[in-house]
């Protein structure tokens, strides 16, 4: 895993200014956000853990793994959807995975180009793949593009870890949640991972 270089500073700077940051950030140190550089099984495994928990989809994860050995555009779609389905995944995750694979395959997708895209215009990208929501798009900047500064408003772990800590466990509006992550900025990417923590202290790795 690659960790940010930028996690260490990003962390010093949370802590500091927020005390519910300031708890977490001591409560897991020595953990750290960490890419597994590349981009397909990264968008992959995103779409296998939509909808489901954690637990869930690294179990998905896991059988796909023994079933197809390594998770390439390729081996991806010369399983074809048989052989998918038998891991646990759903007909239309199956889909999802096969049409991403696809364009891997045909150089549709090419990650090589999207470096040059900020936040916004990388997220429009991804959202016109099959099955790829914002959400999915998201996991993908924080995951393998390592960028800083992202709030996934969409995402239930946040959502749940920010009315824990922030309203008394009462659920917060995304225009609050946004207003409460605008005190984070520029790493929001970073306060959102230890808010995960807070639920789940097993790392998320996508």
């Amino acid at each position: 895993m690659s960790i940010p270089e930028y996690w260490n500073d990003a962390t010093r700077e949370l802590a500091e200014r927020d005390n519910v940051l300031s708890k977490l950030t001591t409560r897991y140190s020595g953990l750290a956000m960490g890419s597994r550089g590349d981009a397909f099984s990264t968008l992959a495994r995103a779409i296998v853990g939509q909808q489901i928990s954690v637990k869930a989809a690294q179990s998905v994860w896991d059988r796909l793994m023994i079933e197809i050995n390594t998770i390439t555009p390729v081996a991806v779609v010369a399983a074809e959807q048989a052989r998918l389905r038998r891991c646990g995944l759903s007909g239309q995750k199956c889909a999802y995975l096969l049409d991403l694979a696809e364009r891997f395959n045909s150089g549709t997708l090419d990650p090589d180009q999207w470096h040059e895209l900020d936040d916004e215009a990388l997220i429009s990208e991804l959202t016109q793949v099959k099955g790829i929501g914002r959400w999915t798009a998201e996991m993908f900047l924080i995951f393998y593009m390592a960028r800083p500064d992202v709030l996934p408003l969409d995402d239930i772990g946040l959502q749940r870890a920010m009315s824990l800590h922030y309203n008394a466990g009462r659920p917060l509006s995304k225009l609050k949640m946004r207003k409460i992550g605008g005190a984070w900025a520029p790493w929001r990417s970073v306060a959102t991972w230890y808010l995960w923590r807070s639920l789940d202290p097993l790392p998320v790795q996508y």
